[in-house]
Parts: structure tokens; C-alpha cells; sequence
């Protein structure tokens, strides 16, 4: 098999380190990017930077912004009583996209896991306490993951802030839309029954 030259072993390994980019991936966009037109490389090259260095955290809430404070910060439609707290910035995207979530956001920056040595003086706790102090807040929502350490996080974040006043709530874990018992494991199934709620 023939060698690739190594600017295109550099730019491979380059994609490769994209999340969700697998080696077999980031060869085909080498390859492709290689042989395309210059003009367009050059342009998509240029949109890279131009987004690396006007895109920053919001000062309040941590999400992705071009100014400061963010649309969603400054936004008087939003609920200023409801705080949804996440762990990356990309996760607004998310729980935003869904259209029911009306209130404000608030990203933590990670999970607290002393394994990876990451402690809650490490999150964005002592922005978010200094907003309780700030803001309207009358709930948080933890948005967090139902792994160990998203646990361990949301426990911890809910004995903090009952001392504040503030009611913390998490967002319900179950089972997927359009799944089958069949395909959830026990943990998912344990946690949707404890998340089970009347039906009106």
C-alpha cells in the first residue's frame, strides 16, 4: 500500500482528534479536503477561525456567545424564576431545542469526579450561588447525566442549595420516546418507575 504524503498524515490526525470522528472519517475529509477547490478550503479554513476567536462564554450563564451577556441572558421573555443547570455549554442547545424549557440557563463546566480530579471548587458553583443572590431564582433544575459522577454531582448541588431556599429539582430519567421495555436496561427501568408521575 502506498504511503500518503505527510501533510495529509498530519491533517488526518488532525480530524481525528474531532469528537465523533474516527480514523476511517477523518481520512475520507483529508483526502476530500486535499483535492477540493482552493478557494474553498480557504473559506472554510477562514470560518474556523473567525468562529475560534469571536466565540466565548457568556459571563453569566457560561453559554457560547459572540457578546456579552448572551441572547438568552438578555432575553425578557424568558423566566428569570427558573434556572436550568447543565454541564456543558453545547447541552443548552439541547434541552433549548426541545421548545418546553422557558426559564434561564446556568453551565457548570463538567461533573464533580475525583477519580479524573475534579472537585466543586473546579464547576461553576460559586457563579451560580452568586446568582441565587442576584436573580429572581426560585427553582433549579439540574440537568445533569445519570451517570455516577452526574449523580454524585446532583446530590451534592442539592444539599448545597437547600440551605439557600431555592427548590432543586432534576429532570425525570427513563425510558426513550418510541422504545420497548425490551430494549432498557434495569437501571433505566428502576429509574423510570421511581420517575412516574399521575395521569390526568
Amino acid at each position: 500500500m502506498a504511503a500518503l504524503p505527510e501533510p495529509i498524515v498530519a491533517l488526518i490526525t488532525a480530524l481525528g482528534k474531532l469528537p465523533g470522528v474516527g480514523p476511517r472519517s477523518a481520512e475520507r475529509l483529508a483526502l476530500h479536503l486535499v483535492q477540493a477547490e482552493t478557494d474553498g478550503v480557504r473559506q472554510l479554513a477562514q470560518a474556523i477561525l473567525t468562529a475560534r476567536e469571536k466565540i466565548q462564554s457568556c459571563q453569566i450563564c457560561g453559554a457560547l456567545t459572540e457578546k456579552q451577556p448572551c441572547v438568552l441572558c438578555t432575553d425578557s421573555r424568558r423566566d428569570s424564576s427558573l434556572l436550568c443547570l447543565v454541564e456543558r455549554a453545547v447541552d443548552i442547545l439541547s434541552v433549548d431545542k426541545a421548545g418546553t424549557f422557558t426559564g434561564k440557563f446556568h453551565v457548570l463546566g463538567g461533573k464533580i469526579s475525583p477519580l479524573n480530579g475534579v472537585g466543586p471548587e473546579d464547576l461553576r458553583i460559586d457563579e451560580l450561588e452568586l446568582r441565587l443572590g442576584r436573580e429572581p431564582i426560585q427553582e433549579v433544575i439540574l440537568a445533569l447525566g445519570s451517570d455516577v459522577e452526574g449523580d454524585a454531582t446532583s446530590y451534592y448541588l442539592a444539599k448545597r442549595l437547600a440551605a439557600r431556599g431555592v427548590k432543586v429539582t432534576r429532570i425525570a430519567h427513563g425510558l426513550p420516546a418510541g422504545s420497548g421495555l425490551e430494549f432498557a436496561d434495569e437501571l433505566t427501568l428502576s429509574r423510570a418507575i421511581e420517575g412516574r408521575r399521575e395521569i390526568q
